[in-house]
């Protein structure tokens, strides 16, 4: 065990640099960003920064350089530095558990070793990605075919949480990327509809099946790996065609092979691979089939170079450090609940769901480290949807609603599908919005607007503090050049380490998910007491009520 997982923590919120932001944020009540960009017209290139294709516009954020100080003071005080060594080094940093967390290891780049339990673990990784490149390249090329002889037009990834959301994400986000003649299918829910839909558009000889459960018995990943089993052989297929038409995203070798599956077509990954942190693993293999194995290693390549900017880079430059810290400002010091990721390209749509998982179940968490009761704010609900669409939703809320919601603002400088002034328009509101959640419109403004309106004094009056907000509304700006693999990459991993700061100086364990586990383990008692006739009386009124009402509706529509 490293010796930073033994060492005593003093509570967050006893810490001197706590105490310093504080008193910090009083003196901050006074704060306005349309003031400070008024009397500082150097506050941009103070707090922005540039990373590769990527530029990270702190500006509109509600901070001067005192915050900024006190708040690196906070995460030197919380030892940032030393978990994160203590991560990248392989120590079992995942304490209920006593593993591991290297996702890092799998996009490494350097030729270092990686030692988990002494052993390095980089020759392993590499053997399993040059498998996944044979088997992606060959499905691409047609070496790989189905059992009549068929090329593969769709793939079916069956799986769930991050064996689902994280190559999902990216195969959306890199389609002007992908092979136009594969298509990606992505089944999750147990709902039925969910594979039904997906499968009235697929044709079982022309269809691959990738089945990512790491121990191959997850409910509702299994429950979806039979269904469409039986849909593949219901067709026609001799049962030894599953061995060309399914692969195996998996650690579990017994369970594989009696699902049909041969141990070949299984690509293994690790328990230090987190699930949601897992699309650099075996899990991306769908990834790697849409946008081809060169590609998939670019997006391993974004991912490296912000690992090493994190590992390097003092924390006053450090862009998961600082955006860790501002969440940490507003959700301790500001009273936010909530943070909007809003990206402003369609490709992106799928980003506020995958950061759902990536930072809520991770830092969702009302127990410490060492097993006390958390008594500060952890996580927020992690929210959003690309733009433009959200200023027609949700905006209005965000500036002019009575909470506090810092928001993230993503959008690439060029399009990958240039067409007429579409892109220009999508970047002035990008610009638009944050400009007017960091200004406002003074009562005056609205004023002066409504009588360069040609309306009546008394209407003005009446409507001016409709027409009228404060502004102030902090805001995060991420520029790219243009949303390429390389630059995804960087962009998912800068996220994955803000999460793990924050993790840190909340001290949580950012790396668990026990509470996700409660409903799993009632979901199976539940499961047989829906299958009979009986009354149920064996839980609290609400569900008894509930599974016999379901009983009883079920009866009446056989």
């Amino acid at each position: 065990m490293s010796e930073i997982t033994k060492a005593p923590i003093s509570p967050l919120n006893t810490l001197p640099a706590w105490n310093s932001l504080t008193t910090h944020r009083e003196v901050m009540r006074s704060f306005v960003l349309r003031e400070q960009f008024a009397l500082d017209p150097d506050r941009f290139d103070r707090f922005a920064f540039h990373f590769d294709d990527i530029l990270v516009d702190l500006s509109k954020n509600l901070i001067e350089n005192q915050t900024l100080a006190l708040l690196c003071a906070l995460a030197r005080e919380c030892r940032v530095e030393e978990w994160r060594d203590a991560m990248f080094a392989g120590a079992a940093i995942n304490n209920t558990e006593q593993r591991s967390v290297l996702h890092t290891a799998l996009r490494n780049r350097s030729g270092r070793p990686v030692k988990v339990h002494g052993r390095d673990v980089m020759p392993d990784v590499k053997a399993v990605q040059e498998r996944m490149r044979n088997f992606a390249e060959g499905v691409r090329s047609g070496a790989l075919n189905g059992y009549r002889g068929d090329k593969f037009t769709d793939v079916v990834n069956i799986g769930i949480g991050g064996s689902d959301l994280g190559p999902k994400m990216v195969c959306r986000a890199l389609t002007a990327y992908g092979d136009r003649s594969l298509n990606m299918h992505f089944v999750s829910n147990v709902d039925a509809t969910d594979l039904m839909e997906t499968l009235r558009v697929c044709k079982p000889e022309s269809t691959l099946v990738l089945i990512a459960s790491k121990t191959f018995t997850t409910q509702e990943t299994m429950t979806n790996a039979f269904s469409i089993r039986h849909w593949f052989l219901e067709s026609g297929a001799p049962e030894c065609a599953v061995a060309q038409h399914f692969a195996a995203l998996s650690t579990n070798t017994a369970g594989v092979e009696a699902f049909g599956i041969p141990a070949e077509r299984m690509f293994e990954f690790w328990d230090w691979v987190g699930g949601r942190y897992s699309l650099w693993s075996a899990i991306g293999l769908p990834i790697a089939i849409s946008i081809g194995y060169e590609r998939f290693e670019q997006l391993l390549e974004g991912a490296y170079r912000m690992d090493e900017h994190f590992r390097r880079e003092p924390f006053e430059r450090n862009l998961p450090v600082l955006l860790a810290l501002l969440s940490v400002w507003y959700v301790n010091f500001y009273g936010a609940e909530t943070h909007a990721v809003l990206p402003y390209d369609d490709y992106l749509s799928l980003l506020p769901s995958y950061l759902q998982q990536a930072d809520m179940e991770s830092n969702g968490k009302s127990v410490q480290k060492n097993g006390a009761d958390v008594k500060w704010p952890t996580g927020p609900v992690i929210w959003g949807e690309p733009g433009t669409n959200g200023q027609h939703a949700f905006y209005q809320l965000i500036h002019q609603g009575t909470r506090l919601i810092p928001a993230d603002f993503i959008v690439p400088s060029v399009s990958q599908n240039p067409l007429g002034d579409h892109h220009e328009k999508l970047l002035a509101n990008f610009l638009a919005q944050t400009e007017a959640l960091m200004k406002g419109k003074t009562r005056s403004e609205a004023l002066a607007e409504m009588h360069a309106q040609g309306m009546a004094e008394h209407l003005a009056e009446a409507l001016a503090s409709h027409r009228s907000f404060d502004g102030n509304r902090p805001t995060t700006s991420i520029v790219c050049r243009t949303l390429d693999p390389q630059t995804l990459g960087s962009l998912i991993a800068l996220y994955e380490h803000k999460i793990f700061v924050q993790g840190v100086i909340w001290n949580v364990n950012s790396f668990d998910q026990w509470g996700v586990e409660l409903g799993k383990q009632l979901a199976k008692q539940i499961l047989p007491e829906l299958e009979d006739d009986d009354p149920v009386e064996s839980h609290d009124s609400s569900t008894n009520g509930l599974i016999n009402a379901i009983k009883e509706m079920r009866r009446e529509s056989w």
